[in-house]
């Protein structure tokens, strides 16, 4: 995943518009994403998700801090990836609030995933 994702329209999301961007985390592995998770924006999140999984090391890091919204099918798609890896575990780092709770409601022992709140 050397090339940054995009998906949505041109220039900054509005109420209307949706654009998820996602690139490498810089000096570790993992992605950084930057708008909203929704159902617009899915196919950039789960192709970023599986080349987040073939380049998966023991820890990878997921960054949202520059996330507005996640809907319940990107936790599912974050859960499922996080759950097919062979081994090791996922870090979300600064989730929106939404996440940890959909994890905690859908997948409560879920010990791939570590959630380091905002």
């Amino acid at each position: 995943m050397d090339a940054p994702h995009a998906a949505g329209g041109a220039g900054p999301a509005t109420s209307g518009s949706a654009a998820l961007k996602v690139s490498p985390l810089p000096g570790r592995s993992g992605i950084h994403a930057r708008g909203e998770i929704s159902a617009l924006t899915r196919p950039t999140w789960e192709q970023a998700l599986s080349d987040l999984a073939r380049r998966h090391t023991g820890v990878t890091y997921v960054e949202l801090s520059d996330v507005a919204f996640v809907d319940v099918a990107g936790v599912t798609a974050l859960a499922l990836t996080a759950m097919n890896l062979p081994d090791g575990r996922v870090v979300v780092e600064h989730p929106p609030p939404q996440l940890p709770r959909v994890l905690d409601i859908f997948w409560p022992g879920l010990n791939r995933i570590e959630v380091a709140s905002r």
